[in-house]
């Protein structure tokens, strides 16, 4: 009995202590006394809580100008923050096509940021080779040594099984396949590595950083070769048991309709992802069509454009909609390659929405684009670190990177 309340204690302290952190990385600086009222803990704990973040660190007080506080007088409230030079995360991110790194602080400023293109058809050997150079690199350029990173996060367009560690079956990225992405990251880096999938990460970066700040209960939709989904629930991240939730885009949308890549026919993804759109688009125009190409045509008014992006925003909505009734969502951010379209695609979402969901789910939900655009992925990245890291809880041996 005792060993079990000593390790309730150990767990209050824990989650006390991160929510003192999140208090500060949240407002910037702020007061003992502000963090005892936004997090509702006593003064006492927090006093506490701050002298071991200190010790350790962590945070930091700020120097005071001006005179005595209050009617009374008496010495002003001393600001804290979160020390920034007290651990950096990493962020990777692996698209169809592309591979990006950067480095960020403790308060979410980019240190420094590079990226290439990567082959569609790379090995998962050459792809982690290619990423932890690019770390070295980008490590080098923010001048920051290695043990003072706290972490690496990784994004991979596939789902990610988070009891084995394995990458699942992915069209997208079949080279990967059974592998164990975060441990062999983490033997090439020697460092410690998170991996999750693309959609959920931007769906993160769109809570901490963009449109999805200040909403616990969203629905990420990565809209671009193929079609994806991250939940936040309660402000945290839902993967499912076996690390497939979200996975959309193949869900039936047409049941005579095109093969996909999965095995299965008529797939969301088959008829609204950027990709198939592009098809589409350049058989009734008689010459290929990009991506960029579809979005130019369509911010450039063409019907065409505008009528397939539309058709797939409806497509997609009735998937969502069932989401709304299942989840009650307050946001649905549209990200991904499509979300440049803009009320093209939100509001044939929305309206499908309103269409199909309860009323009760419609009247909550509103329907946004992301904001972070092709960055939101390797920001959820850095957000995996930051966010999750346990440097901000246990009191990691001084030279050590948690």
């Amino acid at each position: 009995m005792e060993s079990s309340d000593s390790g309730s204690l150990h767990s209050l302290r824990e989650l006390n202590r991160r929510r003192v952190v999140d208090a500060l990385r949240d407002r910037g600086t702020a007061s003992r006394a502000e963090i005892a009222r936004v997090t509702g803990l006593s003064r006492s704990t927090v006093s506490s809580i701050v002298a071991d973040l200190m010790a350790s660190g962590l945070v930091s007080e700020q120097e005071v100008m001006g005179v005595a506080h209050g009617d009374q007088g008496g010495r002003p409230p001393v600001p804290l923050s979160l020390n920034k030079s007290a651990g950096v995360a990493v962020g990777v991110d692996f698209g169809h096509t592309h591979l990006r790194v950067a480095a960020a602080d403790l308060s979410h400023d980019i240190l420094a940021e590079a990226g290439h293109e990567l082959d569609v058809d790379h090995s998962a050997a050459d792809g982690l080779d290619a990423a932890a150079k690019l770390v070295g690199e980008v490590l080098a350029e923010a001048g920051v040594d290695r043990d003072r990173v706290i972490g690496v996060g990784m994004g991979l367009p596939g789902p990610i099984n988070h009891l084995t560690g394995a990458v699942g079956s992915s069209a997208i990225l079949p080279g990967w396949v059974g592998i164990d992405a975060a441990a062999e990251m983490s033997r090439r880096l020697g460092l410690a590595v998170q991996v999750e999938n693309d959609a959920n990460l931007g769906a993160l970066a769109e809570f901490v950083w963009g449109s999805g700040q200040g909403h616990a209960e969203l629905i990420y939709i990565k809209l671009s070769s193929g079609v994806g989904a991250g939940l936040l629930l309660g402000g945290r991240l839902y993967r499912g048991a076996g690390g497939t939730a979200g996975e959309i885009g193949h869900t039936p949308a047409q049941e005579s309709g095109a093969i996909c890549r999965c095995g299965m026919r008529g797939c969301l993804e088959t008829v609204a992802s950027a990709r198939a759109i592009a098809e589409l688009l350049g058989r009734s125009r008689g010459e290929p069509v990009s991506t960029p190409r579809l979005l130019e045509l369509a911010g450039d008014g063409d019907a065409a454009a505008g009528k397939l992006i539309g058709e797939a925003g409806r497509e997609i909505g009735i998937t969502i909609a069932s989401l709304c009734n299942l989840i009650n969502p307050s946001l649905v951010i549209v990200g991904g390659d499509l979300s440049a379209a803009g009320e093209t695609i939100t509001e044939p979402i929305g309206e499908t929405i309103r269409r199909y969901s309860i009323p009760s789910a419609a009247d909550e939900v509103r329907v946004v684009s992301g904001v972070l655009g092709e960055r939101a992925e390797l920001l959820g990245a850095l957000a995996l670190v930051l966010h999750s890291s346990d440097r901000f809880v246990s009191r990691p041996a001084a030279g050590v990177a948690a």
